[in-house]
């Protein structure tokens, strides 16, 4: 028989649980003669702000033992231009779930962005990135900050016409707190985790291998700590939960989704497949069969406690 993969992530019908991440997908449209955008069940665009951004200088991507370091910057084209030319091409994948990343350095960028989106078509939600850096605050992020993020999160729920989720960063003390906070402040959802702050040095030059230092650790070394932080997240909410960190095969995403993910993202993996969102989706679907599981929705929270 087959398995139901439909599942209902804060008001929205996904025809897969597996979506594509934010930053590793470009806008979406790249994708089109590579992955059948119908097929999977979300993608989240790169972040989107207020003005146009370059990014960081060059070199910004380097890889690890198990997985990469970026600093891209957020390089985005910025709002208008994303409406003007992105969305109108999306058009003509009417049952893709458009999931649209948000970033700003102060909150009233935030619901500037959100404010110009909602006049837009075509878009499914919002994921509010909130490892952003708070100018107001000294630079520190939203994410990390308790009553940042909760003044923002209720800013942008003010406004917003859309679900608003919110992708916590994992560079907190507690991501169970900051999850309840989101929560408490509106969120429809949440999106966890975002990379980890890590630096990679040359030991023969004795200089950062990022030019801006720091960067953002991703991929299937990130996987055990993720799949814990949704745990712990999962069992502060009522919300749903997007998991995400290392996912590159059917048996990672239950694990998420065990862990009380109701959906999940892959993001490193598609550097290394562009096809591998939609990969997941088919091998999850197998995995489901061959477990005898009839409705994927079934496993979100299923995780069994030692005996």
């Amino acid at each position: 028989m087959k398995p139901e993969m439909t599942v209902r992530f804060a008001g929205l019908e996904l025809v897969s649980p597996v979506i594509a991440a934010s930053g590793t997908f470009g806008y979406g449209i790249e994708f089109e003669e590579i992955v059948a955008l119908d097929r999977i069940g979300a993608f989240v665009t790169k972040g989107i702000s207020r003005e146009p951004m370059a990014g960081n200088p060059a070199p910004r991507m380097v890889p690890t033992a198990a997985g990469m370091l970026n600093a891209i910057g957020l390089q985005n084209m910025g709002v208008e231009a994303f409406v003007a030319t992105k969305l109108p091409a999306l058009a003509r994948y009417p049952s893709c779930k458009v999931i649209v990343n948000v970033f700003g350095t102060q909150v009233q960028d935030y619901v500037a962005v959100v404010e110009r989106l909602n006049d837009a078509p075509g878009i499914a939600a919002y994921e509010l990135n909130v490892s952003c850096p708070n100018v107001h605050e000294g630079g520190m992020t939203f994410g990390a900050d308790p009553s940042a993020l909760e003044y923002l999160v209720a800013r942008v729920r003010t406004v917003a016409r859309r679900p608003v989720i919110v992708k916590l960063s994992p560079n907190v003390t507690s991501i169970a707190q900051m999850a309840a906070i989101a929560e408490r402040a509106g969120a429809d959802a949440l999106s966890l985790v975002n990379t980890f702050l890590a630096l990679s040095i040359d030991t023969e030059t004795r200089k950062p291998r990022l030019a801006n230092i720091t960067g953002g650790l991703s991929g299937p070394g990130i996987k055990p700590i993720a799949v814990r932080m949704v745990w712990e997240a999962a069992q502060a909410v009522s919300i749903p939960i997007l998991g995400m960190g290392g996912i590159t095969t059917a048996e990672d995403a239950v694990e998420f989704l065990l862990a009380g993910a109701t959906a999940v993202q892959v993001g490193t993996a598609s550097y290394a497949d562009p096809r591998a969102v939609e990969r997941l989706g088919t091998q999850l679907e197998r995995w489901c069969r061959s477990h005898h599981v009839a409705q994927v929705s079934s496993l979100t929270g299923a995780m069994q406690r030692p005996a």
